[in-house]
């Protein structure tokens, strides 16, 4: 365990801090007016929480879940908008998965939306990450060898595609499972990959160069790798993932990262209960929490050891931009918050 987990933990345990021994509690489940797969997920404050999903659905909320707006995006009602990254009330910018490739951006609230991004016939988008409220990346699966990176610097109004993304392995691709296999730390990016192999591929100078390194994640199949990514800090990184065709599957289903991402290696307690799409930092407390078809699961101590918070299923989970709350969200529109005891 590396110095500044051991300290965290123990700040997250005396008595000198500002919540005595606080416990994860249950999932607060929210009334939402839709019924769809909701995969795309951002709150902003503990109020303002912005989601997407199937069938081209949006909605918004601005009073922590209470009520909602919602709609479809530009009338796309066959279109997956798998990740969507709100920055307040009025602005958020949604991505689809599979065909068409596109991005749109809302400056009102839903009201209206813009396309912004329209890809090729054979792209396949993941999601997106974003540094700021200006720089961000948008990703997704190999084309002719090369990894799909796409960047905006104004806010998410243009997009120009990298010529410099990375070589992919064959039979390697991303999964659109939570909008999380890409995370941006100041200059650093980091994509995880699934498949044939389970790949970090690096950058630290923001997507100018490229590197690759193997992990010990579960991999092989299609259907097996890394789904999410979370930074802790500028060293500590935690992937989870497993085998989304065998959920119950807990075997090489986290993997860490101590040295900034250049190399990875296993947990060295109880692993997350199953196969999870969707894991969060929450540094006010020092958890990482991880959700799958299966459950959730909390580690207090840098994804080293993992208990059960039960079998609620969800696709994803987010902390909020203010850091004062956790989200997840899932099938038929279900949307939660995490109770903090």
């Amino acid at each position: 365990m590396s110095l500044i987990w051991g300290t965290l933990h123990i700040l997250s345990c005396g008595a000198k801090v500002a919540v005595e021994n606080p416990e994860p509690g249950n999932w607060l489940m929210m009334d939402t007016p839709v019924d769809v797969s909701l995969r795309g997920l951002s709150p902003v404050t503990e109020h303002i929480v912005w989601a997407s999903g199937a069938d081209g659905t949006w909605l918004l909320t601005m009073d922590g879940g209470k009520s909602w707006k919602h709609g479809v995006i530009d009338g796309l009602d066959t279109v997956d908008f798998r990740d969507i990254e709100g920055f307040d009330a009025s602005t958020a910018i949604a991505i689809s998965a599979g065909q068409p490739a596109v991005i749109y951006k809302t400056t009102d609230g839903g009201e209206n939306w813009k396309n912004v991004y329209q890809g090729k016939a054979d792209d396949f988008l993941n999601g997106m990450a974003f540094r700021n409220d200006k720089i961000g990346y948008a990703y997704g699966d190999p084309i002719n060898g090369k990894w799909t990176i796409i960047k905006t610097e104004d806010g998410g109004d243009t997009w120009i595609r990298s010529e410099s993304s990375p070589k992919a392995i064959e039979g390697e691709a991303g999964f659109a499972a939570s909008g999380s296999i890409m995370v941006v730390d100041q200059d650093n990016l980091y994509l995880a990959s699934g498949g044939k192999e389970s790949n970090i591929y690096y950058s630290h100078n923001r997507g100018d160069q490229w590197a690759v390194t193997h992990t010990p994640m579960t991999q092989g199949e299609a259907s097996q790798g890394i789904f999410s990514l979370t930074i802790i800090d500028n060293s500590n990184i935690i992937a989870v993932g497993g085998d989304f065709e065998d959920p119950n599957n807990h075997t090489a289903n986290v993997t860490l990262s101590h040295d900034n991402g250049l190399t990875w290696e296993p947990n060295k307690g109880n692993t997350p209960s199953g196969y999870r799409s969707g894991v969060a930092y929450y540094p006010r407390l020092h958890w990482v929490v991880a959700v799958g078809p299966s459950g959730t699961d909390y580690s207090t101590n840098g994804g080293e050891h993992w208990e059960s918070l039960g079998t609620e299923s969800f696709h994803t989970v987010k902390r909020s931009k203010s850091n004062g709350s956790i989200w997840a969200s899932g099938a038929d529109g279900k949307v939660a918050t995490l109770e903090i005891l």
